[in-house]
């Protein structure tokens, strides 16, 4: 038995919980992970995990030795990429989940940068608007906008989001353009709605130290940012998205911007990742590159939304 491979898929087991799940990630059989744990424990002579045919958990004296693990694990990674740094570009396969519109509209036109500097890296790109269980999905790290809700993550944050409030000519044609936060409550709006608590968000608009927030009305509410941009532009309703989505719709005509004198709250951009799991090289120089575009990039600055560039200037400068 290689007593380190033992390790590193007990650790997978009990992040993953489960053998199938593990297995899975570690793109081996089931058959093999399960007769690694099994040794692992005659030659320890202690039960690490309890098994049912629906349920896995850890024993105690699985807990205590899943921390040493962790630790050892990460002392050797380290001392092996310490030696190969130099000489070696980090390589492998690397999975990052991001929202479908910064991965399609900022991350991807990047992305030839990244491989030109680690041309040894295979990266999977989940794209959705969904928020995914990073150690249950077998996720390196992730690209999330908005506040955190698991407190169990390691986050860096690397920018932030600016929203505008818009709407198409059509539906502004036929229904009239509001000149005051107040005046929406006589308009339609497209909500959206979280896809983990079902929740709908309400708008909120600053200016001058005045703050209003609203439960915007509605016919329609979408937890897709794609299906969200494709319901304003079909004048279903006005719509309140990000500068960078929303920017060249406006440019093209396609949409109006509206209450241009009032600002909504910026959501920040965090990069997060597991705790209590070896940061490899391949995860950290994506994190490092990541948060190097996002903070430089215009559309993502902490900065106020009179000062943001134009569509057109946020277009050229996505790009590598």
């Amino acid at each position: 038995m290689n007593k380190l491979q033992a390790m590193e898929v007990f650790i997978q087991v009990v992040d993953a919980g489960g053998f199938t799940r593990a297995a899975e990630n570690m793109q081996l059989p089931k058959a093999t992970v399960s007769t690694l744990i099994q040794s692992l424990e005659a030659s320890l002579s202690v039960k690490l995990l309890n098994r049912t045919t629906r349920h896995v958990s850890i024993t105690s004296d699985g807990a205590a030795y899943y921390e040493r693990c962790v630790r050892i694990l990460s002392d050797v990674r380290e001392a092996e990429e310490s030696l190969s740094r130099t000489r070696l570009s980090p390589s492998g396969r690397l999975r990052v989940d991001a929202p479908t519109a910064l991965a399609s509209e900022l991350i991807i036109p990047a992305l030839p940068d990244f491989f030109a500097r680690y041309p040894d890296i295979s990266l999977e790109l989940g794209c959705s608007d969904r928020p995914v269980d990073l150690i249950e999905e077998g996720v390196d790290c992730a690209v999330r906008g908005g506040e955190l809700g698991d407190l169990n993550l390691i986050a860096r944050r690397v920018g932030v989001l600016h929203f505008m409030t818009c709407a198409s000519p059509g539906y502004l044609a036929q229904h009239g353009t509001p000149l005051h936060p107040d005046d929406l409550a006589q308009h339609r709006g497209v909500n959206f709605f979280s896809a983990k608590t079902g929740k709908t968000f309400d708008w909120d608009f600053t200016r001058a130290g005045d703050r209003i927030q609203i439960a915007m009305p509605s016919h329609i509410a979408l937890n897709d940012s794609n299906a969200y941009t494709a319901a304003g532009l079909a004048g279903l309703g006005i719509v309140q998205m990000t500068h960078f989505m929303l920017a060249p719709l406006i440019e093209q005509g396609k949409m109006v911007e509206l209450l241009s004198e009032w600002e909504s709250d910026p959501l920040p951009i965090h990069v997060i990742y597991p705790p209590n799991r070896h940061l490899s090289a391949k995860v950290r120089v994506f994190v490092e590159w990541v948060a190097d575009m996002f903070t430089n990039h215009p559309a993502t600055q902490l900065k106020g939304k009179s000062s943001l560039p134009s569509a057109r200037a946020t277009q050229t400068e996505a790009q590598p």
